[in-house]
């Protein structure tokens, strides 16, 4: 426990030997180091100093949430993170999820490597103004699973924020898990100093996914981080029609694939509708969706981003969405909520990029 570092052994819900309630709480029952954390002196923890010097050159840190996992939330934290990228700013992101690392797929980077410095641990880069860290680059098996307990995630999360070393960032995008665990609690305490601009927290439109993210929403209001607003993700699918796949089904329910009958029919006898965008709703948003749900809890709504097969391509393959014409639907979308945060959160960082 040197330096109030959280003991390995110690109790799932454990609130560090520093705390005033060091083996005291109730969640110190049973723990083996309870009676050492109950007598031992109590003071600042020397880490968060550490943490405040080596923040001090990041500019905007910005959390990425969601009430339940599955809803697009790393998807839209790399989107997020090439644009602001593609925009000359310099960009960092921290994947938190412990137990479920996609950000190195997502950006392309399976299989690269911590390496470590006498500056601390380095990045690994995307490109020259994009750095990544995640769990999932210190793993030698992909498949295999982090299985700790709260204790060792809240350690790994703290040694991320005060070893690695960004250098100049403007905006630090760190990738949560799903819900409100204890990996959240550690990345807002161990920030709070630091201080954080807010959370954009991920849905989709259906009331199973808006439930959770209602209980999001007044996590952030409890500790004390600004909602910067709510993204609507898988807001029904959107493709050209030409993108579709044409089937008949017969009476025994067998499928037969007329696309290319239908493409060409349409080419020759309705051109104009080659150039059509169909759409279908996928989740059921008839109680609102997420709009509905941030004018009740007085939240800002930053936007819809479609259900995109491009995206999802684009996710897979680790690219951005916005380097071709590919993810039309989706990164139109994505663009307009990244300019609506810009304008409304960071004018003063507009200005020097204009």
């Amino acid at each position: 426990m040197d330096n109030g570092e959280i003991p390995e052994n110690a109790n799932e819900h454990c609130p560090g030997p520093n705390s005033e309630t060091a083996g005291k709480s109730d969640a110190c029952e049973g723990c083996p180091n309870q009676e050492v954390c109950a007598t031992a002196p109590k003071g600042p923890d020397p880490d968060l100093v550490a943490i405040v010097e080596r923040m001090a050159t990041v500019k905007h840190k910005i959390l990425i949430l969601s009430g339940k996992g599955g809803v697009g939330k790393s998807t839209f934290s790399a989107q997020l993170s090439f644009a602001l990228a593609a925009k000359e700013f310099q960009v960092g992101l921290l994947d938190i999820d412990i137990c479920g690392p996609s950000i190195p797929k997502m950006l392309g980077l399976e299989g690269q490597d911590i390496h470590q410095s006498n500056l601390g641990w380095s990045p690994v880069y995307v490109e020259s103004n994009l750095g990544v860290m995640s769990i999932g680059f210190m793993l030698p098996d992909p498949d295999e699973a982090v299985i700790w307990r709260g204790p060792r995630k809240n350690g790994l999360i703290k040694q991320f924020l005060k070893d690695v070393y960004w250098g100049e960032l403007d905006f630090l995008v760190v990738d949560a898990p799903p819900g409100t665990s204890d990996e959240h609690i550690s990345i807002v305490q161990f920030l709070q100093a630091t201080g954080i601009d807010g959370a954009i927290i991920v849905t989709t439109p259906q009331q199973v996914s808006l439930i959770d993210v209602r209980k999001e929403v007044n996590f952030c209001k409890k500790v004390g981080v600004p909602v910067l607003g709510v993204v609507e993700n898988m807001s029904g699918l959107c493709q050209p029609l030409t993108d579709f796949r044409f089937l008949r089904m017969t009476e025994t329910g067998e499928h037969t694939d007329v696309t290319e009958k239908v493409i060409k029919y349409m080419r020759e006898k309705a051109p104009e509708m080659v150039d059509v965008i169909a759409a279908s709703e996928v989740f059921d948003s008839s109680g609102g969706g997420a709009a509905k749900m941030c004018r009740e809890m007085g939240v800002p709504f930053l936007g819809k981003v479609p259900l995109d097969p491009q995206l999802c391509k684009a996710a897979e393959e680790g690219k951005s969405c916005f380097i071709d014409q590919k993810c039309g639907v989706s990164a139109l979308a994505l663009k307009n909520i990244i300019e609506k945060l810009l304008t409304n959160h960071w004018r003063e960082e507009m200005a020097v990029e204009q």
